[in-house]
């Protein structure tokens, strides 16, 4: 099951030919980082502001059957575009980790719980420490649970 609505391609071309390739290949094809072994998973969303169906590929990490959503945008100084969107919709968003999507709701994380998921997710994708010490905001995580 997914969101349903226009979808609206990103803008960014190597992002966009990932999702399209995930989706086409039913997660068997573009399911890692270019060029390193780093999962991904297929997020679809609704947009905040358009309303349009969004897709991106984020890093892959799972806990439970449970996953994180970290929005570093490589430790930029403001929160990536998608996260506006995860807060405005936090019940119209899935998870696509393999060949089927599924629904979830998403939850911003905080105090112990997002030391706990940053621990994961610095463990899938240690990038995410350095990331972190770019910026001096404190990089979102967000948590999922399948509906």
């Amino acid at each position: 099951m997914t969101i349903e609505g226009e979808y609206v391609p990103g803008k960014v071309g190597f992002t966009r030919r990932q999702v399209e390739a995930y989706e086409a290949s039913g997660g068997t094809q573009a399911n890692t980082i270019e060029g390193r072994d780093v999962g991904v998973v297929i997020v679809t969303m609704r947009g905040a502001t358009s309303g349009a169906v969004r897709k991106i590929a984020l890093i892959r990490v799972e806990h439970e059957g449970e996953y994180a959503l970290v929005a570093s945008m490589g430790g930029a100084p403001v929160d990536p575009q998608w996260a506006g969107n995860l807060r405005a919709h936090p019940d119209e968003v899935a998870i696509q980790d393999g060949p089927t999507p599924h629904r979830v709701a998403v939850r911003e994380v905080e105090g112990d719980e997002r030391a706990t998921w940053w621990q994961r997710a610095v463990a899938a994708f240690p990038d995410y420490a350095e990331y972190q010490t770019r910026t001096e905001r404190q990089i979102p995580v967000f948590v999922t649970t399948r509906v």
